[in-house]
This record gives C-alpha cells, sequence and structure tokens, in this order.
C-alpha cells in the first residue's frame, strides 16, 4: 500500500530536489559563447594563419653523432617467403627503418635521456600539443664568434624590443647551424653555437618556460654538457635538430609539438610546426595547397638502391 506524505513533507522533499537540480546545473559547463568549443578559434584565426615546418626529414645519410651510428632504411620483408611487399605483386609497400637511436633528426629530449627517475617521452603531458613561440636570434654573434652560446642578455635584449616572454612558452634559438643540413659533417664541426647554462636556468627558473630548441643536435660545446644535464637532472625537455627558424617571427606565433609515444622512450623523433598570423611572409595556409585528396604526382616513388630509400626522382 502507498504511503501518503503530509503536505508539508512533500514541500519540503520538492523544494529539495528543486535545490539540488540547481546546484547541478551549476555545476555543468557553461555553454560556448560564440560558436562550437574551439571551432571558432579555427575558422578565425588558424585558418588563415602561415603554417612553417620546424623539421627535417629523416633519411639514412643526415647528420648523427658517431657513437650512434647511422639508420638504415629497407623495404619490409614478407615473413612467410622473405620477399620485400611491392606495389605491382602485393599492393601495396612497406618499409622496415633501422634507426640506431632515438637521438636521431630533429627531436624532443625528454629528462629521462639522461635522468631515469624523470619521465620517458611516452610519460610528457598531452599539453605539450600547442604552445606560444618565442625566437631569438643569436646570428650577429655568430658571425664574430663561431661558437657563440646564448646569454641572458640576449635574452634581455629580446625582451626589451618584444616584451616578457610568456610562462609556458617555447623558446627557439635561431643560429642558422641548420642551413648545412643534411651534411653529415655537421655532426663533428667545431665549435658550434650552443645556449649558455645561465641562460637556460634564466629561461626556466625565471621565465618559467616549457623547453627551449635549438639547431644543433648538443645543446652547448662544455667537455660535460653542463646545460644538457642541468635541464635533464633538473626535469626538463628540450628540443634540438630544430631549421627554418629564420622564417619564423620572432613573437607572436605558435607551435605544434608531435613525437611518437615509444614506451619507456629516453629521445623522441618529433614535429615541430609554427603557426604565425596571417599576412607573415613565410608559410603556408590553408587552402593554399591540395590536402584531401593530396596530389598525384606523374613519378611515382621507387626504390634508389644507392641512397637507401624510396625517392621520386
Amino acid at each position: 500500500m502507498a504511503i501518503q506524505l503530509p503536505e508539508s513533507s512533500r514541500r519540503r522533499r520538492a523544494a529539495l530536489a528543486a535545490a539540488v537540480l540547481a546546484h547541478a546545473a551549476c555545476q555543468r559547463p557553461a555553454a560556448p559563447v560564440g560558436g562550437p568549443g574551439l571551432w571558432p578559434l579555427y575558422d578565425q584565426s588558424l585558418k588563415r594563419a602561415r603554417y612553417i615546418d620546424l623539421t627535417h626529414t629523416i633519411t639514412p645519410s643526415i647528420p648523427v653523432w658517431h657513437g650512434f651510428g647511422p639508420a638504415t632504411f629497407s623495404p619490409t620483408l614478407n615473413p612467410d617467403n622473405g620477399k620485400p611487399y611491392t606495389y605491382e605483386k602485393d599492393g601495396f609497400a612497406a618499409t622496415a627503418y633501422r634507426l640506431s637511436t632515438d637521438q636521431y633528426g630533429t627531436q624532443l629530449d625528454p629528462p629521462a635521456h639522461w635522468a631515469p627517475e624523470y619521465p620517458a617521452i611516452d610519460e610528457l603531458p598531452p599539453t605539450f600539443a600547442v604552445r606560444p613561440l618565442v625566437v631569438i636570434s643569436i646570428v650577429d654573434s655568430l658571425a664574430a664568434h663561431p661558437g657563440y652560446h646564448l646569454q641572458v642578455a640576449d635574452i634581455e635584449q629580446w625582451e626589451a624590443k618584444n616584451g616578457r616572454i610568456p610562462a609556458g612558452a617555447v623558446v627557439m634559438v635561431r643560429s642558422d647551424w641548420s642551413k648545412a643540413w643534411p651534411d653529415p659533417g655537421l655532426a663533428t664541426k667545431t665549435p658550434f653555437p650552443g645556449v649558455a647554462l645561465a641562460a637556460l636556468k634564466f629561461l626556466h627558473l625565471e621565465r618559467h618556460i616549457l623547453f627551449h630548441g635549438h639547431e644543433p643536435l648538443d645543446t652547448d660545446t662544455t667537455a660535460v654538457l653542463e646545460g644538457e644535464s642541468w635541464l635533464m637532472h633538473s626535469g626538463y625537455t628540450q628540443a634540438e635538430g630544430v631549421t627554418h627558424l629564420d622564417q619564423v617571427a620572432e613573437s607572436g606565433c605558435l607551435v605544434t609539438i608531435g613525437y611518437p609515444k615509444f614506451g619507456g622512450g629516453v629521445g623522441g623523433y618529433a614535429r615541430y610546426i609554427a603557426i604565425c598570423p596571417a599576412g607573415w611572409s613565410h608559410g603556408v595556409s590553408v587552402g593554399e595547397v591540395p590536402e584531401a585528396p593530396l596530389p598525384r604526382s606523374d613519378t611515382p616513388l621507387h626504390w634508389d638502391s644507392l641512397r637507401g630509400m624510396r625517392v621520386r626522382r
């Protein structure tokens, strides 16, 4: 038999239910203003922005430290018959990559590269994906001193012109060292430009950046790589082997950061894309090049045994 509550009790319960529903409604995220979430940002800014690739192409012949040795590419073999897959016979092709190290080409170094108590590449948070980009040039100083390293004074000079470096930014150091890429001799060329330890400490401890990046394959020229050692043992990441910084504005751009998620990886092949405001003199915008579908080439890929990779020419 149903129990009838007194009218006063029903009113109290109804009021309590209404209060609960009202509280729950307050906890829901507010409806986006001006459009569906972040899509208007893409339509209004990112679609018209200029995109610049800061990444070297990985090939078997790019510069690499002699202690790691070169990479080799080869057609993937069918384990059942030991023969390579081919477009003609199988309808597809695949490539086997023997990469002698994860310190190869354009990189993102996680701190586990030197310090196993800190995160590996697969443990970095997804918030690394996009950041404000700062580019500080030391090209003029290198003309007089080929082994010049970024100093705190260079950072302060940049800020006097452009304003304070945003917290959480990525700071790339332009040296134009990468203009000689992919000459394998770059791996042993000395002196090379770098970043002084004092500058690294200033950027991280005073400006609280996410990480810095540089064009050479090492941070500095000290015997113990003091800058890289301090970064890794302090829990910081860094970018190495970046390029095309001469095409990026000093301030006002963003950078996207992508890398494969190798379990326990102590290095990371990375791709960095600068996103600069519409009207910038370099880069390409959405709609300026074919994307979907991608363009068909009159020169199909083919295996070049001398270069040890597939090429179009």
